[in-house]
């Protein structure tokens, strides 16, 4: 039997299927890579809002990454939505006694529509636990501007970001652009230089789940053996063309097309 790279998401769950654990197993399985999961909250939302979520227990969510590390270790393992501290805590006491490779952190905060997923207090306890474990930290403009502690309104601010947030600890940092103005510009600093990554801004509203996917893609390219810069290269092509390909889903902000390099049958 041919041998499959595996890769876990530690995160939300998002019912309407576009975003969070669903996007990450999408993304994980577009990309031939076994997926697994561990849910840290149960969230209600859809494509235009959240309805309400919530938090799983902390020792049922360490219960879940030990079921995973003791049977099938990840070959990369995504971090995504955790609200509250004694879920980062749960997860970094873990994520240490099991010292995986190719940890990428997406720090979700906010949904599509604005809404909390992280509490206000919280970040403190992201930055001194979280963030120095992570391979990869793979934050947007505002969750950048949060965690480094300034405004971001051009390229020089998010290199500078970058630095500060590469100082807390982690091995790598991905600012990125969609936030921005013109072409969506993500900036790589692995702690000696800055690279960028730029695609064309596309118009649409169907950016659901963009974020989540993205991490989980640069996780899938680390699980099959790419290096990071290469990971980053295939991840900004993948999302890229999930979101010019949205099935055009939902009300709001619909989600990305996870399976666009996959040929679809429809029936008669």
């Amino acid at each position: 039997m041919e041998a499959i790279n595996t890769a876990l998401s530690i995160a939300g769950s998002d019912c309407s299927g576009g975003a969070g654990i669903q996007a990450d197993l999408k993304t994980f399985s577009a990309h031939g890579v076994f997926g697994m999961s561990a849910v840290t909250s149960v969230v209600a939302e859809n494509t235009f809002r959240v309805i309400e979520y919530q938090d799983m227990r902390p020792d049922i969510i360490e219960k879940q990454i030990d079921a995973v590390f003791e049977d099938i270790p990840p070959d990369a393992v995504k971090i995504g939505m955790l609200s509250c501290p004694p879920t980062m805590l749960a997860v970094a006491g873990r994520l240490k006694a099991w010292k995986p490779k190719n940890v990428v952190l997406d720090p979700v905060m906010y949904a599509k529509n604005g809404s909390a997923l992280m509490e206000e207090g919280a970040i403190d306890t992201l930055i001194a636990q979280v963030v120095p474990l992570a391979d990869f930290i793979t934050p947007n403009i505002p969750e950048a501007e949060k965690i480094a502690g300034m405004k971001i309104k051009s390229r020089d601010d998010m290199k500078e970001a970058a630095k500060r947030i590469h100082a807390m600890g982690c091995r790598a940092v991905v600012v990125k652009g969609g936030h921005g103005e013109g072409d969506a510009t993500d900036i790589l600093f692995d702690g000696a230089n800055f690279h960028e990554y730029s695609a064309a801004r596309i118009e649409t509203k169907h950016t659901h789940g963009t974020g989540c996917t993205f991490s989980s893609a640069i996780a899938s390219n680390l699980a099959l053996g790419f290096d990071s810069r290469k990971s980053l290269e295939l991840a900004k092509e993948y999302i890229t063309a999930a979101i010019k390909k949205a099935p055009q889903l939902g009300k709001g902000n619909g989600p990305v097309q996870h399976f666009h390099a996959v040929k679809h049958f429809h029936a008669m």
